[in-house]
């Protein structure tokens, strides 16, 4: 039986649920594998710090070079979180000759290629199952399984926290506000929840997904982020009169070229990036994936559609995706294959086009005067842009001084959507902030 050292660094709720699972699971992949993952030792932020499930006192200590250079750990295992001491945790480790496991989509959201690259250069590897998901092995799956797919669509439901509210939301009616309080109190959401309820979570996890699909880097800064603070009970209502649940939607396309032709995957793609609250038919499984879960979407060929679903946070499912990556790892070195896979194989040149040239079908909601010729006022807008109206709702017996006005379009661009909107706002009979939203249809 072959033996392979683990080193990690963080022990609070993520790391010590990590070396919980080893410790429970640890015959499990030594029958399975043939190998003996043994952890050496732990660098953690205090001896005392709260943690669901204990460490071994022996094997803790406070400074992570402690880890990074023992001579006898092979594998080290990033758990800190953040792109500041994270970064340079990996990289010495990486420099080392050591493979590194980590969790941290910010981390290689930021810095990935040069991650990647110190890794090749030292002739290690870099495993990240659990940047992305949690617990749903999307990472493998895009690398190796649909390794000779091209990839048209992506969609994934990637942030348990947005889709917790967004949930409750449509369950209860509550508005936004009241369901953030109850997911802090919960423990679903942080107690500054700005990374997840502002796309910002979602939009990391998307750009690996997206750079991993197309063989090029996805710059997260070229990734179009919205979140879902905007949203109200009467979005969410009116979304379910039109058959549609509004989702945080993360999406990877091919992208049309001027002449209307779809691109070729691989060499020169062209994509479009984007993370957005998106009204999802009801009928979609997309639709039914609710509270902390996660479901990632793919279309591609030959497979066709397919659906990866399961828990995207939490200590537990964090620790099955380390696990995975801890048994590859220690595969790979145990048998001298470790570019056997790479961790990220930049294989084509591609561009991230612009939101702005990006098309979809619409949901517009505007807060107007009730009185006559509005309609006819933002229908003239729209029309000037050549944006079509597929539907309009304006609910009766409505409180105050303004009324909902909801405009479902057919296909338009989002720039000239964009365009009409600022339109729009200028009319006198409009008042307060307008929301635009994409209608994703799948097709």
């Amino acid at each position: 039986m072959k033996q392979v050292n683990i080193g990690m660094i963080g022990g609070g709720t993520v790391g010590s649920g990590v070396f919980n699972a080893l410790q429970q699971n640890s015959e499990l992949i030594e029958a399975r594998t043939g190998i003996r993952l043994v952890v050496r030792k732990v660098a953690v932020k205090a001896f005392d710090e709260p943690r669901p499930y204990p460490i071994t006192q022996a094997l803790m200590t406070l400074n992570w070079k402690d880890v990074v250079e023992d001579p006898d750990i092979q594998i080290v295992t990033e758990l800190v979180g953040g792109t500041g001491i994270a970064k340079v945790i990996v990289l010495a480790a990486l420099q080392a000759g050591k493979a590194v496991v980590t969790a941290n989509k910010a981390l290689l959201s930021a810095h990935g290629p040069e991650l990647f690259a110190a890794a090749k250069k030292a002739g290690t590897n870099l495993y990240y199952e659990a940047s992305v998901a949690g617990g749903i092995p999307i990472i493998k799956t895009l690398r190796e399984a649909l390794v000779g797919n091209r990839f048209e669509r992506i969609y994934g439901i990637v942030n348990g926290t947005c889709n917790y509210i967004l949930t409750r939301m449509t369950r209860e009616g509550a508005p936004f506000d009241a369901v953030l309080a109850d997911a802090q109190r919960l423990g679903y959401a942080e107690a500054d929840p700005s990374l997840d309820v502002d796309g910002h979570d979602a939009a990391h996890k998307t750009g690996i997904l997206a750079s991993l699909a197309h063989g090029f880097w996805v710059d997260h800064h070229a990734i179009h982020v919205e979140g879902i603070r905007p949203l109200t009970p009467l979005d969410i209502r009116f979304a379910q009169q039109l058959g549609y649940t509004i989702k945080l939607l993360g999406s990877v396309r091919l992208a049309k070229p001027a002449n209307g032709e779809h691109t070729q995957p691989g060499a020169g793609a062209r994509i479009s990036v984007a993370v957005s609250p998106t009204l999802v038919p009801q009928g979609h499984v997309l639709a039914s994936v609710n509270d902390v879960f996660n479901a990632v979407f793919v279309s591609g060929f030959p497979i066709g559609d397919s659906l990866y679903y399961g828990r995207g946070a939490g200590k537990d499912a964090t620790a099955s995706a380390v696990l995975s990556d801890l048994a590859d790892a220690g595969l790979d070195i145990t048998r001298g294959t470790l570019d056997r896979v790479p961790a990220f194989a930049h294989c084509a040149e591609g561009t991230v086009v612009p939101f702005s040239e990006t098309s979809s079908r619409f949901y517009l909601r505007l807060n107007v005067v009730d009185k006559p010729g509005v309609i006819a006022q933002v229908s003239s807008i729209l029309s000037t842009a050549g944006i079509s109206i597929a539907s309009i709702v304006q609910p009766e017996s409505h409180e105050g001084e303004t009324v909902p006005l909801i405009l479902m379009t057919h296909t338009a661009s989002r720039a000239a959507m964009d365009e009409a909107r600022a339109a729009i706002a200028k009319l006198p009979a409009v008042k307060g902030p307008s929301l635009l939203l994409p209608v994703e249809d799948f097709t």
